[in-house]
């Protein structure tokens, strides 16, 4: 009896050994070695066709942050209302004791842009959007210049695929074409200002002698784009501190030398220089708006239409420009 008792214990303690040699041998090809490159630096992803768990970059967890850039008397509470889950970067560039701040305000919104990039250069989030504060703008692509559901509908997919993309599809205002360096532009001396006459010398200053200037430049304006965290540190943090001193200390006016950026952000990022996607397609890509009638390759119809004036009126959305009630072009499930 005792001798069978031995028998069975010896064959328990044989199996649980195999089973236990098993387990961690399966273990052992299913996961990523101390030495990958991603361990401790990434999730997990099941991969169907391969059966076992692979690192993804941090990327795909999607941290994501709001640059604003703003004056004192700006409303940014509907960035905060609406959107939770986004770190918010408000700087405020006519107050120099604010908790985020720029060296000098000049240059516009490039210099709060500039100044985000360096200070956070080693510990940026994975996605984020450069945007100017009020919800409602001349330039915001939608048919009541809403900010609200271009952001809502901001596609990171595919930003996560180009690095850079820019908020804003309409030609209206940038496209098919807006600056030729090589020949005299006299909407220079306008009140908004156009750099064309400019361009060519801040062009040499910003990207160097060496540089090839091109002969046309176009991009859909108003300077609101969106960046990954991998595009933004592709480039060297002393460019992007090269390019804030040159904005400091260029000659050029804040309204040229702003405008100089406007239409050299798309080509530093390392888009050509004329980058004027197709609507249609951009639209459906950087929106999801996939359905919109486009007859023209700068517009879809009811999309965008081009303002009287950039100021809109008090009251807008449900003011309109005759100062008389108004519908909302796209009823939302949030407020006005």
């Amino acid at each position: 009896m005792f001798r069978r008792r031995s028998n069975i214990r010896i064959a328990l303690y044989t199996l649980t050994v195999l089973l236990l040699v098993g387990f961690f041998l399966n273990l052992r090809s299913g996961v990523i070695e101390q030495d990958s490159p991603f361990s401790g630096d990434g999730d997990l992803k099941y991969q169907e066709d391969l059966g076992t768990y692979t690192a993804t970059p941090k990327s795909r967890v999607g941290q994501k942050a709001f640059v604003v850039a703003s004056q004192q008397t700006d409303d940014v509470d509907w960035l905060y209302t609406y959107f939770p889950d986004w770190e918010k970067f408000r700087y405020v560039v006519d107050d120099p004791k604010a908790e985020l701040t720029v060296p000098r305000n000049k240059g516009r919104e490039s210099m709060v842009y500039l100044t985000y990039i360096i200070e956070n250069y080693k510990n940026l989030p994975d996605y984020t959007l450069f945007l100017h504060p009020k919800r409602y703008q001349w330039h915001n692509d939608d048919p009541d210049y809403d900010g609200l559901p271009i952001l809502r509908n901001f596609q990171l997919p595919y930003l996560e695929q180009e690095g850079y993309v820019n908020l804003r599809c309409a030609w209206q205002m940038g496209c098919p074409e807006e600056i030729k360096p090589y020949e005299k532009d006299d909407r220079e001396a306008q009140q908004q200002g156009h750099a064309g006459n400019s361009y060519y010398r801040s062009f040499k200053e910003i990207f160097g002698e060496d540089a090839v200037v091109p002969d046309l430049v176009a991009i859909s304006c108003c300077a609101q784009f969106a960046l990954t965290r991998h595009k933004i540190r592709s480039i060297p943090l002393e460019k992007y501190q090269h390019l804030r001193d040159w904005l400091a200390n260029t000659d050029l006016e804040d309204r040229i030398s702003g405008r100089v950026m406007e239409y050299a952000w798309h080509i530093f990022f390392g888009k050509d220089a004329v980058y004027c996607p197709v609507a249609k397609d951009c639209y459906c890509k950087v929106f999801g708006l996939c359905s919109l009638n486009c007859t023209e390759p700068g517009g879809c119809q009811g999309q965008y239409t081009l303002p009287p004036y950039s100021n809109l009126p008090e009251g807008w959305p449900l003011v309109g420009w005759d100062l008389q009630p108004r519908n909302r072009s796209v009823e939302l499930d949030v407020p006005n």
